[in-house]
């Protein structure tokens, strides 16, 4: 009688990357922690300058300028929002693209924890802002302010504090990003659209249409692309449907997998070309003229009081919390999958609180939320900007109390001591990194002998050491 099969090894949640993944992560996240300390400097900017000098900051939000025939005379702050953040979300759009063909989201099995952790970070404070809303009397129109992630100002704290966590949970971190972007982007399309001009959205969708065949014929040139991009962006402003959508659109329709003789793909190349503008320049000029809240008087106390900021801040620090540890744990209870053996759940839970920290798009979204009322989309970036401190904080103290075990994680990870380039860890069944290792030790070994024997001679004990 043949002896039962060994069960299948069981899978591992946030196991360590591959080599190609590890580059591209290298490569995003330090685009992204530059510009997180960028969007950081314009927050604090933003603060400074509406306290300050607020009838200045007011004026120069409130500028208008742009064409007023082609419907596109917009203030400042509205170019901000509409046109810049444009860009920031071309980018998401290209990242996307590329997680589903190359990435951590093109196998099902490893998609399932990111999208799972993403779909209960955004559910869970969509409910606890709408609990909190409607007990207090408040409205719900601001469920969605709550739900997402902004991946380059939890960079950038992790910058300030210091933690260098290991890439599997940057990984994570990054593609949960991804996958809360997506879901905002379609939250705002699909909530926060009140009227629709057809003419205008389907001069936009023939515009993607004629982007999409000059992607596919190989056309190449910015000066073909660019105008058309600003032509389907100015067609889906006008058409009611929010702007932003059309950066995604063309970001998604990118060619992201490499061909044969290619280094990268062109939808690599052209992120790595749009990144740092998107991370250096639109969205820290996005945070200048939206991050500008008046902290006067009792403002940020009444953030406690009023149930429609209170469910902002509960949702982004305890929903956010509390949705993106459960989804990772919901993921590894049904799958049966484990977690990294040099990782606890103590690291998944302060990443999940690291998540909560919310401020781009969750600006945007409290501004399409409570448009028309000023004083409630101030105290609801109020809302934003205190929970993402409060959440900044607590995920700080989390991680700092793992920081020596982070920081030997990841030297293990970088190390790269016969070196070839690419780190040891990813060179343990290439037998070419053995033999480099073995030469290695035998020549520090035979130097190690020269110096024994040098000892020895000196002390007058031959072949002994000193």
């Amino acid at each position: 009688m043949d002896a039962p099969a060994p069960p299948p090894p069981r899978r591992t949640l946030l196991g360590r990357l591959s080599l190609p993944e590890r580059n591209y992560l290298a490569d995003a996240l330090r685009a992204e922690t530059v510009g997180g300390v960028l969007l950081l400097a314009a927050a604090v900017a933003a603060l400074i300058w509406a306290n300050a000098f607020g009838s200045s900051y007011a004026a120069v939000g409130h500028f208008h300028f742009g064409p007023e025939a082609l419907g596109l005379h917009l203030s400042v702050a509205h170019w901000a929002a509409d046109g810049l953040l444009a860009v920031f979300f071309f980018v998401a759009g290209v990242e996307l693209k590329r997680e589903l063909v190359a990435g951590e989201l093109r196998d099902p099995r490893a998609a399932a924890l990111p999208v799972a952790a993403a779909l209960c970070g955004m559910a869970v404070p969509a409910v606890v802002y709408a609990l909190t809303a409607v007990l207090g009397g408040g409205s719900p129109a601001g469920w969605a302010v709550p739900t997402a992630t902004d991946i380059a100002f939890a960079l950038a704290v992790l910058a300030v504090i210091g933690t260098s966590l290991p890439s599997a949970l940057r990984a994570f971190l990054l593609t949960l990003a991804v996958v809360d972007d997506l879901f905002a982007i379609l939250i705002i399309a699909l909530f926060f659209t009140d009227t629709i001009d057809f003419l205008a959205l389907g001069g936009a969708f023939a515009g993607l249409v004629v982007f999409y065949v000059l992607l596919r014929a190989d056309v190449r040139g910015w000066y073909i692309h660019l105008p058309l991009a600003l032509v389907i962006w100015a067609l889906m402003y006008n058409s009611g449907v929010h702007a932003t959508i059309a950066g995604v659109a063309m970001g998604l329709m990118l060619r992201c997998t490499r061909r044969e003789g290619e280094s990268q793909s062109p939808g690599e190349r052209i992120e790595h070309l749009v990144r740092p503008l998107s991370a250096g320049i639109a969205v820290p000029l996005f945070a200048l003229f939206s991050a500008g809240v008046t902290l006067k008087g009792d403002a940020l106390a009444s953030v406690f009081t009023r149930p429609e900021t209170l469910g902002v801040v509960l949702g982004l620090v305890v929903g956010k919390t509390v949705g993106v540890f459960g989804g990772t744990w919901l993921v590894s209870r049904f799958t049966k999958a484990e977690l990294n053996k040099d990782l606890a759940w103590a690291d998944v839970f302060a990443v999940a609180t690291l998540a909560g920290i919310g401020f781009t798009v969750s600006l945007l979204i409290g501004e399409l939320a409570f448009t028309g009322d000023e004083d409630m989309i101030n105290e609801v970036k109020a809302a934003v900007l205190l929970g993402s401190l409060i959440a900044a904080v607590l995920s700080g103290v989390l991680l700092k109390l793992r920081v020596r075990r982070y920081r030997a994680l990841y030297e293990a990870e970088e190390l790269d001591e016969d070196q070839s380039g690419v780190p040891d860890v990813y060179e343990q069944d290439d037998p070419d990194y053995h033999l480099r290792m073995a030469a290695l030790y035998e020549r520090k070994a035979a130097e190690h002998r020269r110096l024994a024997e040098q000892a020895g001679a000196a002390s007058g004990k031959p072949g002994s050491p000193a």
